[in-house]
């Protein structure tokens, strides 16, 4: 049968695109013989390009491409049945490394019914593997590294916090007792952060989950009658990065420490709820009790070390703090409106 004027002139362009590749590339008859290979093909593979001619694939070097399932896979590609799309094989050569290959292989219309060619493209993923096991690996170390980690700092926080008690119990200062009573409560706080932080995934710290193992560290410290005192979570299921959920934690530890000492006087019962909700960006935070209420005049507390750490962390977090009566009792609320940033930003640039 004569073949279609353009299939010689088909053949040969392809034959001259193969040789020419920068890519590793085979161009075969139906029969896998060798029709013409890349150069990079040889450089590759360290193949003499002069032994080529005429062989099949499975012949190539010292055998090394004999594989059957490769071998299969092509007939049936060649026949129609099938199609090769990132083939993954191993390809083994004696006393050298094994490499991991991606191979490709289609059809070529070339005009000639009669003899279907087949064009292969061999990918080396050696080294992108390689590197990739490599980052698994230093993953899994890293983290293994941040459990010992996070296991030493829950022990020496436990440490520091009995530490605290014992120099509190010593201590002849009433003043004095209660400023390490204080600094106590606070590293207990932080002790329950990084717990929460611990069982955390992909970085969030979902809030109520945090607040609530934050507010029961709290209330075992410092509530000594649970049927008289209690702390209620009333948060969404908002999860923030680790770093803002630090902020929020110490802004809950410092407001639900100060509603524990100044809003119960005496045996008088009452709750604190802690609330948190978010929409998009905007979030407001809430730390109410059904106490006695603000001071006025004299009998206001003075502004302590407390109320200093609430307001620079409500700064950092370009949070509004609102203090306001809750009837009975006081409601300290610190929002973040991206709205009312946006104003602010706009009416400070006009």
């Amino acid at each position: 049968m004569l073949k279609h004027p353009t299939a010689h002139f088909e053949a040969a362009s392809t034959l001259a695109v193969v040789v020419s590749s920068n890519e590793p590339l085979l161009f075969l008859s139906d029969d896998q013989k060798v029709i013409a290979a890349s150069a990079s093909f040889c450089r590759a593979f360290e193949i003499d390009p002069a032994t080529i001619p005429g062989k099949r694939l499975s012949e190539l070097g010292n055998g090394e491409w004999a594989m059957p399932k490769l071998a299969s896979l092509l007939k049936a590609t060649a026949s129609g049945s099938a199609h090769i799309e990132a083939y993954e094989i191993d390809l083994k050569r004696p006393n050298q490394k094994t490499r991991q290959l991606v191979v490709n292989a289609r059809t070529l219309d070339d005009g000639d019914i009669d003899h279907i060619r087949l064009l292969l493209a061999v990918t080396d993923v050696t080294d992108v593997r390689a590197e990739a096991r490599l980052k698994d690996d230093l993953v899994r170390d890293k983290a293994i590294l941040l459990q010992e980690v996070q296991h030493r700092v829950a022990n020496s926080l436990q440490i520091i916090a009995s530490v605290l008690m014992q120099s509190a119990r010593r201590v002849q200062s009433e003043e004095a007792r209660g400023h390490l009573h204080n600094a106590h409560h606070r590293v207990m706080s932080i002790a329950a952060l990084q717990k929460q932080l611990s069982t955390s995934k992909g970085g969030d710290v979902e809030l109520r989950a945090y607040f609530t193992q934050l507010c029961q560290s709290l209330g075992a410290s410092m509530i000594a009658d649970p049927d008289r005192l209690s702390i209620e979570v009333t948060a969404d299921n908002s999860a923030v990065e680790a770093d803002v959920s630090v902020s929020l934690g110490l802004i809950v530890t410092e407001l639900v420490i100060n509603a524990l000492k100044h809003a119960f006087p005496g045996e008088r019962t009452g709750t604190i709820v802690i609330d948190y909700q978010s929409s998009g960006n905007d979030w407001t935070l809430s730390v109410t009790d059904n106490g006695i209420g603000m001071s006025a005049g004299s009998d206001a507390p003075k502004a302590g070390l407390g109320t200093g750490i609430v307001e620079a962390l409500a700064k950092n977090l370009r949070g509004e703090i609102l203090l306001s009566n809750a009837g009975p009792g006081t409601a300290i609320t610190i929002s973040h409106q991206e709205g009312d940033r946006l104003r602010t930003d706009l009416s400070t640039a006009a």
